[in-house]
């Protein structure tokens, strides 16, 4: 009787070849800080102590072995441990059986987190230059405290297996939503926020989470399969908000949830004349159709409007893939309404 293949069962000359690109002295360094960070050629060679063509020759080989992954962020390329197939033998067979006491790999993990430290004090510069626009944002609207509190409510306690926030910016969707997913990638064109978002999950250490720069309108075609898909304060700069909300929908799998918080309808020009907002806020009726159009049903609306007069009103809009419905209350239902909170 033949026995049915396990899932992780690997072709001979497949585990043969990582093995054989695992089975080198910086090779197996490279791969046990990638199970813990994203890094950069220059951040490794930093780790590693050696030169940037040898570096960039033993990641080649985990590449080509199918052990590692790449990905450009504007001039930069980072790499990680990639999370299928032989990778996974690897990780899982190899990695997990290194000793965390060897000298050698306690050092590396030292110069490790001074590279954190680095990212870290490079996020802060980096909002230090442009505090003064965040903060006079943020007072415009209701509080982030209680549009994240409305959200929680909202997706309930239900874990995921994949997680993508498009637009990721600082990563703090990923902080809030990521550890209930097995899988989390952030998305975001700017590489500077990808910097920032960088050193706020290494701080909070969701080691599982992955960032990549890229376009909302294009995802990479590597993207598939997203339990949940985050559109977090984004619509509002896109040219084509309906042509993103397709794109969302696109790598959701079936029964998979598409949740946007963004703003109501207003006429606060200057969002537009200072901070680039293509849109002034959308309307429910226009997010419903975004969604309908792409076979969703609209299983949430809600409003989070401000005590303050004048602030704006933020909304929650959460849909799901029409191929299973019921988690949520359709539109009118007690969930359904508007949230009052002062603006602190």
């Amino acid at each position: 009787m033949i026995r049915p293949a396990h899932p992780g069962h690997q072709p001979l000359d497949v585990l043969l070849a990582a093995l054989e690109a695992a089975g080198e002295a910086t090779r197996l360094r490279i791969l046990a800080l990638l199970a813990e960070a994203e890094l950069t050629v220059t951040e490794l060679m930093t780790i590693l102590g050696q030169s940037q063509p040898r570096v960039s020759r033993h990641l080649k080989l985990l590449v080509e072995a199918g052990l590692i992954d790449r990905h450009r962020e504007g001039a930069w390329a980072f790499f990680r441990l990639a999370e299928r197939g032989v990778a996974n033998v690897i990780r899982e067979g190899v990695i997990a059986a290194l000793d965390p006491a060897d000298p050698g790999l306690a050092a590396d993990r030292r110069r490790l987190e001074a590279v954190r430290v680095e990212r870290k004090e490079q996020a802060a510069a980096y909002f230090a230059r442009h505090a003064a626009d965040w903060n006079r944002i943020r007072a415009l609207h209701v509080p982030e405290s209680a549009v994240e509190k409305a959200m929680i409510d909202a997706l309930g306690e239900r874990e995921c297996e994949a997680i993508l926030d498009l637009g990721t910016g600082t990563g703090q969707m990923l902080k809030l939503f990521g550890p209930r997913a097995s899988r989390a990638v952030g998305l975001d064109v700017n590489p500077a926020m990808l910097a920032v978002a960088r050193a706020n999950l290494d701080e909070a250490g969701l080691r599982h989470v992955q960032l990549r720069q890229g376009d909302l309108y294009a995802l990479p075609a590597d993207l598939a399969r997203f339990d949940l898909v985050i559109l977090h304060q984004v619509l509002h700069f896109m040219d084509d908000p309906a042509r993103a909300v397709q794109e969302a929908a696109r790598v959701l799998k079936p029964g998979g949830r598409i949740v946007i918080v963004d703003f109501a309808p207003h006429h606060e020009e200057s969002l537009r004349v200072e901070h680039a907002h293509r849109r002034l806020g959308f309307s429910a009726e226009e997010i419903g159709a975004f969604f309908a159009e792409n076979g969703l049903n609209l299983r949430l609306s809600r409003d989070i409007r401000p005590e303050a007069t004048g602030a704006l009103t933020v909304s929650l809009w959460i849909a799901e893939d029409s191929a299973r419905a019921g988690d949520f209350p359709l539109p009118g239902d007690p969930l359904s309404h508007s949230i009052i909170t002062k603006v602190a």
